[in-house]
């Protein structure tokens, strides 16, 4: 059984979080024009609220928020670790990370075929973002998370 663990973003993740990236069949044909060229930097990770989950030596997740305003601003899983339930756990990690800086509701602009997924997390549908071209060129449904503050006791 392979046991995964999630933990704050270093700068030495930043090659393999962008490499998750880009090995991410959610993002290849008429989606690949979004990643192109982009990268997640050492700056990027020492300025956002980012966390990585591991299995073993392997970034198999990562997601990072924007502070102000609140927004979830990436959130990926390898391919080979779909279906094992570590996206709902970065997501729960991410909402409590969320409540612990404050926040009240997340943004999310979600890869149009994320957002069913996003939903069955407990994000509510709010819009929907035009194209913006030319790396965006379809729609991109517009969600919001409630954050939840644990009961004090």
């Amino acid at each position: 059984m392979t046991s995964y663990r999630i933990s704050r973003a270093s700068a030495s993740d930043a090659v393999k979080v962008t490499a998750l990236l880009h090995d991410s069949a959610a993002y290849q044909g008429e989606y690949a024009s979004i990643l192109e060229d982009y990268r997640v930097t050492e700056d990027y990770i020492a300025t956002h609220p980012s966390f990585v989950a591991h299995a073993q030596r392997d970034v198999v997740g990562f997601y990072s928020l924007i502070e102000y305003p609140a927004e979830l601003d990436l959130l990926f899983v390898a391919d080979a670790a779909q279906g094992t339930g570590i996206g709902a756990w970065l997501v729960e990690h991410m909402l409590g990370q969320a409540a612990d800086l404050g926040m009240t509701e997340i943004r999310v602009v979600s890869h149009p075929p994320a957002a069913g997924f996003y939903e069955r997390m407990g994000a509510r549908r709010v819009g929907v973002l035009p194209p913006s071209p030319p790396k965006v060129t379809w729609e991109r449904p517009e969600l919001v998370f409630d954050v939840k503050r644990p009961p004090r006791g």
